[in-house]
């Protein structure tokens, strides 16, 4: 009997998780390695980090929903892949070997790249993962009760700044419930070359949209932005020009700061030979499987994509949950077909869609395909993303209890928007 091991617990390893056990039946071994039993609606972060949501509201635990889909799970964690023998290697010593293994395990967080960076060790916070927020909103807690500058952003290599779009005008919108946004300047701080890049050379007017929306609530912005060092209370930032040289240095002083780091490949991953390119990232091919392993499949954050354009400053393309529902369903029907003995057929569509929450309101981009020309290219601001995005947290955490394994963005949110899928 086969055996196919998926590397990672999150949003894209439990999906493929479901759905590889609903498209091949009852017939293979699957068994899920995760870190902790946990399984964390990371979307839902910036909500935790402003107390909006307790972790308890966007977590679950994976093990009994798992089991009764007849899939096993390690909670230990990997500590490497061995492509050589089929195995991964776990933290404990003992290995599970595989027939066919799926990587997606999402990314390291680089914090280490820029010094004082991040929560460990470092002065900004995070909300990357779900105890990052809760740190985050511990201290922001405090931060009410002497309020004063805060900046938010992203550092150089950054390749998912929707969230940190939310996270600021989420602040916005919770200091003005508070009546203290008076006291509180807000500096957004990107290597993006301008407000609305997102990673993605722009969706539609999304320059005009984003510099209104930060306009309306009074947050400056500083674009083609490299964070070169962080201290206590202090932000040193690095402007630079169109053609990446420096341009002017900003001392950016701030009592609160949440700043998502440039992403790396896993430890378990990164320095296998052959399997990743040099920054950790799984190399694929277009049915997602890495061309020296073809037994190993990659979705998600932890996938090798090119960026979509060059920036003055470095900027990653983002991996929405789109293109990752849509990576998990050709990994699954791949896997099928090579248990049958077929070529592997199935390739994912790589779209862009993204729902950002803004407290009261919402941003939708669409993005078909995410590299220009597009088919479609779509951004608005309306209240009923905001309501939406919430009814989708519902939605997929349900999803994860139960194993449902239908489309969620292609049969609710696509539909929503009058859009139909692209391939």
């Amino acid at each position: 009997m086969a055996h196919i091991v998926v590397l990672g617990a999150g949003i894209g390893g439990m999906s493929v998780a479901y759905e590889l056990r609903g498209t091949l039946g009852k017939g293979p071994a699957i068994t899920v390695v995760g870190e902790g039993d946990l399984f964390s609606f990371t979307p839902s972060n910036p909500w935790v980090a402003v107390g909006w949501r307790k972790p308890s509201d966007v977590q679950i635990q994976v093990p009994g929903y798992l089991a009764r889909h007849d899939i096993a799970f390690e909670a230990i964690g990997a500590d490497k892949v061995d492509p050589q023998h089929d195995r991964v290697l776990l933290r404990d010593g003992r290995h599970v070997e595989y027939d066919h293994l799926v990587i997606a395990t999402g990314p390291r967080l680089a914090f280490d790249e820029v010094p004082g960076l991040g929560p460990h060790g470092g002065f900004t916070h995070s909300i990357c993962t779900t105890p990052h927020a809760t740190s985050a909103w511990e201290a922001y807690k405090a931060f009410l009760d002497d309020p004063g500058p805060v900046v938010v952003g992203a550092a150089a290599g950054a390749s998912c700044f929707g969230p940190a779009y939310e996270f600021a005008m989420i602040l916005d919108r919770d200091l003005r419930k508070r009546k203290l946004r008076d006291r509180v300047p807000i500096t957004y701080v990107s290597p993006e070359p301008y407000v609305g890049h997102m990673g993605l050379g722009g969706v539609g007017d999304s320059r005009g949209l984003m510099e209104s929306e930060f306009r309306q609530r009074h947050i400056r912005w500083i674009v083609n932005a490299r964070i070169t060092g962080v201290r206590d209370g202090e932000m040193d930032v690095t402007e630079m020009d169109e053609d990446g040289q420096p341009k002017k240095s900003h001392a950016l002083p701030f009592r609160y700061s949440m700043v998502l780091p440039a992403f790396t490949g896993v430890d378990a991953v990164r320095n296998v030979e052959g399997l990743c390119n040099p920054r950790g990232f799984v190399l694929i091919d277009k049915h997602q499987r890495n061309p020296a392993y073809p037994n190993i499949h990659s979705l998600g954050v932890c996938v090798a994509i090119p960026p979509v354009e060059a920036t003055p400053v470095p900027t990653g393309a983002p991996k929405t949950g789109f293109m990752i529902e849509s990576m998990v369903t050709a990994v699954a029907h791949n896997i099928q077909a090579e248990l049958a003995g077929r070529p592997a057929t199935a390739e994912a569509t790589w779209n862009a869609i993204c729902l950002a929450d803004m407290g009261d309101t919402g941003v939708a981009f669409v993005a078909l395909p995410q590299i220009p020309p597009r088919n479609v290219t779509w951004a608005r601001v309306d209240k009923w993303v905001h309501l939406a995005k919430i009814a989708f947290e519902k939605y997929f955490l349900m999803k994860m209890k139960s194993g449902n394994t239908e489309p969620a963005y292609e049969k609710y949110v696509l539909k929503l928007l009058g859009i139909l899928r692209t391939r």
